[in-house]
């Protein structure tokens, strides 16, 4: 655990540091000050220094410190300019103190004043108590991304600070936002093209949800930089001579790719860390107007060099990523015989592959990458605009089309269409317009016919088949994965289950007013989630459907200006918790539930199956709505969705010292089929760790053997002690925990 250090300057101390800090951003600024720019700057840090005089950071340190440091990320790793600075410096001024909209506007102009209101709407967004609220705020996050992207830019540069800050925060408070970074903030950078943001914010987020791990792989990086960085230079010296040969002006170093990524690598791959070939890509930047063929040529003397895999060639020169990215990117065998990632960027390039969107404005001269950003800005906007969508699906939705790899599919003109990995003919069908994929019942992949769940490949070209007889169904759901036509089907498949609905709705409307409740959409609501309804179309739904009997509303009385639900009903709904109130059920702030502690924790709780927590593990507690608190793993499956979007759910948890309990958990296995191997096992589970084994399943092929073992443990120790006795039998390749992803 990383120690954090006491603040302890003193006034004088302070006023200097803040100086210095001020002095920085004027020097990192200094080649985009315009006339009259340097005192705009000044009154915007006086106006922030003066309204965050009296206000603290959880550290200790002078709040004026954030402003300051998130205003040098806007300059420094987004290369935003002089208006942008202003507004990261007046980002918390309108939230937090006495400071107006419409003196910002009076002193910096409109411009300014609207971006401040886009960050103040952003910031009210996560702390609020209705789930529901969060992800339409969510939603009002990329709106505003639809307005002006300088407002998300420069959330993400506040983002970033309070991440690399993130430790002096409460245990549940740095999940809760070490969660909502990877589920939300990550995958915008990555989107706008923030590469490196967007691996340092994976990396910290790592940090605190999985510390063990993140502990683990960066303690192994610096153990081995020695040989990376020998390898690296011998690599390196036949490439650099022959480039210098060709007469090319260049840079080539390697990296270390991110904690993030190689975890990645050793979750989907089921490899140890020691066999993750890419732990470092070799990067070559060329100063040169002449782009794509000095990249091609770059390649051909690198691949003269060392053999390269053909299947690992991205060619993002030829077609650059929709968020801008441009790089050649090939795999070589090196010496040793190790695979070696080598990247190929123009110097241009590499501005726009670390700056993102902003280097694009740099470098705007109405390049199809630029219209395929704003494309993509006019895709959020049509998708947000779609009054039917349900938010939490929305944002699940989206961060499946700006997370997954893209494929380059063409219509029979010859226009290119980006798609997501995975995406099929009746994705394609909807990207092109919401009528054409509503009708569509089939398509021609270059030339052949194929039915509409038919998945695409890269540089497919398709044209679409419809019938106007055509109608969209719930199996349609199934086999999409582009947000926009998720959004559309469900559209489509609600207007008919509206039509259905009305029916209901006018018997509904007659029994509450029968009952004296006011018309009011804010009751139906309330009276659709008492009868355990997701939304009052439902519920008219099930009128109309005669699933629900309306008798069922006698019991509700109006009086106070509010809806009187009956005792006994109230009792059912919280039957999960017998003996406990339901607004107790929630604890207060602060409270940490202690696993399998005195009898005096009186909160009934069950451990989550999607993760199998055990003692040992760190845990959060999860207020569900059907099954009481559940317990699930800080590096669970789930667990930024859940701690992202019902942050107010979450309860601080920890395992009681001590205790005999056994869990039952198990391992995944696999090796060489050799005679007596499930002797040797055996033998290590229940003679030498005398463990209580309860099932063990093992089938094989080839040669080769897979199995699974359940064991039961009393504490997380005992499994990696399992884990580490199995790995050393001979014929064992690979042991590791089991998920129920």
């Amino acid at each position: 655990m990383e120690i954090i250090e006491k603040y302890n300057l003193s006034p004088e101390e302070e006023k200097k540091m803040i100086l210095r800090e001020y002095r920085s951003l004027l020097r990192a600024i200094k080649s985009r000050l315009k006339k009259g720019d340097k005192q705009l700057v000044r009154r915007a840090f006086e106006i922030a220094a003066e309204a965050h005089q009296h206000m603290r950071r959880k550290s200790g340190e002078p709040y004026i410190f954030h402003p300051l440091a998130v205003a040098k990320i806007v300059v420094e790793e987004i290369s935003l300019g002089v208006t942008s600075v202003i507004c990261a410096l007046l980002h918390d001024t309108v939230e937090d103190t006495e400071v107006t909209l419409q003196e910002i506007e009076m002193e910096f102009g409109n411009s300014c004043s609207k971006i401040v209101e886009g960050l103040t709407k952003i910031s009210n967004v996560v702390e609020t108590k209705n789930t529901t609220q969060q992800a339409e705020n969510f939603k009002k996050i990329l709106l505003t991304l639809a307005d002006d992207p300088r407002v998300i830019l420069i959330k993400i540069a506040d983002r970033l600070h309070n991440m690399r800050t993130l430790g002096s925060m409460s245990r549940d408070k740095q999940l809760k936002i070490a969660s909502e970074t990877t589920f939300l903030y990550a995958p915008l950078a990555n989107r706008l093209g923030l590469y490196e943001i967007k691996s340092e914010l994976e990396d910290l987020s790592l940090k605190f949800t999985e510390r063990d791990v993140y502990n683990e792989i960066t303690k192994k990086l610096k153990d081995t930089k020695r040989e990376r960085t020998k390898y690296v230079n011998e690599f390196i010296k036949p490439i650099k001579g022959a480039l210098e040969e060709a007469g090319f002006d260049f840079e080539i170093f390697g990296r270390p790719k991110s904690v993030h990524s190689i975890l990645n690598k050793i979750k989907t791959k089921h490899v140890a860390f020691e066999e993750v070939y890419d732990l470092f890509a070799v990067r070559i930047i060329l100063k040169t107007d002449n782009e794509k063929a000095d990249c091609w040529n770059a390649f051909s003397i690198i691949t003269s060099k060392y053999q390269h895999s053909l299947e690992r060639l991205r060619d993002w020169v030829s077609t650059p990523k929709s968020n801008g990215y441009e790089a050649l990117h090939t795999t070589v065998m090196g010496p040793e015989g190790k695979w070696v990632e080598v990247q190929i960027r123009t110097e241009r390039m590499n501005e726009i592959a670390e700056k993102g969107l902003a280097a694009h404005w740099k470098y705007k001269d109405g390049t199809s990458q630029e219209s395929k950003l704003d494309d993509w800005l006019k895709h959020i906007k049509e998708l947000l605009q779609n009054p039917d969508n349900n938010a939490m699906d929305f944002i699940q939705d989206l961060k499946l089309d700006i997370f997954t790899e893209e494929i380059y599919t063409y219509t029979p003109n010859g226009d290119m269409r980006v798609l997501p990995l995975g995406a099929s003919a009746l994705d394609f069908a909807f990207d092109i317009h919401s009528e054409l994929g509503k009708n569509c019942i089939g398509a021609k992949v270059n030339y052949k016919l194929v039915p509409i769940n038919h998945v695409l490949k890269n540089a497919d070209q398709i044209e679409i088949i419809t019938s106007k007889k055509q109608k969209p169904n719930d199996d349609w759901l199934k086999f999409v994965v582009t947000a926009k036509a998720k959004s559309r089907i469900k559209y489509y498949l609600k207007e008919e289950k509206r039509i259905i609905a009305e029916d209901g709705k006018a018997t509904f409307l007659r029994k509450i007013d029968h009952l004296n409740i006011p018309n009011v959409n804010a009751h139906f609501s309330e009276i659709a989630n008492f009868y355990k309804f997701s939304s009052p179309l439902d519920l008219f739904y099930a009128i109309a459907k005669s699933t629900f009997d309306v008798k069922e509303f006698s019991k509700l009385k109006f009086g106070n200006e509010k809806i009187i639900f009956p005792e006994e009903i109230k009792k059912e709904i919280i039957k999960e918790f017998p003996d406990v109130d339901l607004q107790k059920q929630i604890p207060n702030k602060g409270y940490e539930l202690i696993l399998f502690g005195e009898s005096s924790d009186k909160i009934q709780y069950k451990l989550a199956n999607c993760c199998q927590p055990i003692p040992g593990d760190d845990v959060f507690g999860f207020i569900t709505s059907g099954e009481g608190l559940k317990i699930h793993r800080t590096n669970c499956p789930n667990a930024s969705t859940l701690l992202a979007n019902y942050g107010h759910r979450v309860v601080k948890a920890k395992w009681a010292k001590n205790k005999e309990i056994s869990f039952l958990t198990g391992v995944k296995i696999n090796g060489l089929d050799d005679v007596g191997i499930i002797h040797k096992i055996t033998n290590v589970v229940s003679g030498e760790l005398k463990m209580n084994m309860r099932s063990m399943s093992i089938d094989s092929k080839d040669g080769l053997f897979e199995g699974t073992i359940m064991v039961f443990v009393n504490h997380k120790e005992e499994l990696n002690e399992l884990c580490v006795r199995l790995e050393k039998l001979n014929g064992i390749n690979k042991v590791v925990r089991l998920d129920n992803n």
